[in-house]
């Protein structure tokens, strides 16, 4: 993957060395000469830059630049953190936008192989279909989060944009999605075509409004993710102070930075990114609250706690509880609270889908199922496993 990655800039690395001793941009080991990475033994978590926006829908020429956001992260200071982060600079646009894809795809895959955590800076968000296909060597099926206004669903048939990627990821093969969540879209922003056609696919789309009146709900959404994206056009134009965005409804610095730990506290989550970034040199704020966004997850991975090991009965509960024909089948972990529900398995089909025999779900919907009410997710989960 050495050659797709060009080194940081020589700006943030003479930043860097002014930053007071502690800070995490005095621990980060970074690629600041060509060909020579870090090592990448013993290291957790890796940025990578993807400078490409050549497919968004209003892109008239301009340059993307990462230097902001690394300047803000690398001046925060660490938690009490035992992870190590590296990071491994920036890939250039390449000479065709599929190069890129390629390129990211390549570099994801190898880090993925090596139990590293991609942390992706990117441009158009269309190239989260690179990083999604570098799951393509998985043996499991993958689940998709994107935090953002829109479903970005377009039309498979159509080229592809920042505004329209994901039906590319349904239709092409290998086919290895099985979930895809939306938080915090707004309906004035999408077709009432594409919002009725998620709930033909069974994907799960939550409001605005929803998740900011609990954000605790997205905690098992998080829980059952591989993939977690944020498009930055979710959050309120006036938190970033950013010129271009165009929205003042959204979620605000508070909201989005504990959606992002919940993201962290996943023991499933792979790789995070973030999209739709621009050059935000003359805009501290929002490059700063960009950086804390990359902190709070980073911080959640730092506090993950093994919980989902049903082995031993020791460390977990069971609830079964009849609901109309059905008997729904709850465990509890003892080590965090926190609950599952049990979905049915077609034994006799052979397909990735056996890891999610176990449906992450809340406490709240273990007592909606004792009154009667089997939970939505679960309803949408098992149509899914017997298509």
């Amino acid at each position: 993957m050495i050659e797709f990655l060009s080194p940081v800039s020589k700006k943030v690395v003479a930043h860097r060395e002014i930053l007071p001793d502690g800070t995490l941009g005095k621990q980060i080991d970074l690629h600041h000469n060509r060909g020579d990475l870090p090592d990448l033994k013993n290291v957790s978590f890796a940025i990578v830059g993807v400078l490409e926006n050549r497919n968004d829908v209003n892109y008239i020429g301009e340059e993307v630049s990462f230097d902001a956001f690394r300047s803000a992260f690398y001046s925060l200071y660490p938690g009490n953190w035992s992870k190590k982060i590296v990071d491994l600079g920036d890939i250039e646009k390449g000479e065709a936008v599929e190069d890129t894809y390629f390129a990211l795809k390549t570099v994801v895959s190898a880090l993925l192989k090596k139990d590293i955590i991609p942390l992706i800076f990117g441009g158009g968000q269309d190239t989260l279909y690179a990083q999604y296909r570098a799951y393509d060597g998985s043996p499991n099926m993958v689940n998709m989060v994107n935090i953002d206004t829109n479903f970005d669903l377009g039309d498979a048939e159509k080229p592809i944009s920042n505004k329209s990627y994901v039906g590319k990821i349904i239709v092409d093969e290998p086919y290895n999605l099985f979930n895809y969540s939306v938080l915090g879209y707004q309906s004035y922003f999408n077709p009432p075509g594409e919002i009725g056609l998620m709930d033909k696919l069974y994907f799960d789309a939550y409001r605005l409004g929803a998740v900011t009146a609990d954000i605790a709900m997205v905690e098992p959404v998080m829980r059952d993710a591989d993939i977690v994206t944020l498009d930055i056009s979710a959050i309120k134009s006036a938190e970033l102070s950013y010129k271009n965005s165009a929205s003042p409804n959204g979620f605000d610095g508070r909201e989005i930075c504990a959606l992002a730990r919940y993201a962290g506290i996943s023991n499933r989550v792979s790789s995070f990114g973030v999209y739709e970034l621009k050059d935000f040199s003359q805009v501290q704020s929002g490059a700063m609250l960009v950086a804390q966004v990359l902190w709070y997850f980073v911080e959640g991975v730092n506090f993950r706690i093994l919980d989902n090991d049903f082995t031993d009965e020791r460390y977990y509960s069971t609830y079964k509880v009849p609901v109309e024909a059905e008997v729904l089948v709850f465990k509890k972990s003892h080590k965090t609270g926190r609950w599952w529900v049990e979905l049915p398995f077609i034994s006799e089909v052979d397909t990735k889908l056996k890891k999610h025999t176990l449906l992450p779900c809340t406490y709240d919907e273990y007592v909606a199922a004792t009154n009667q009410e089997i939970p939505e997710r679960w309803l949408k989960a098992r149509r899914k496993n017997e298509i």
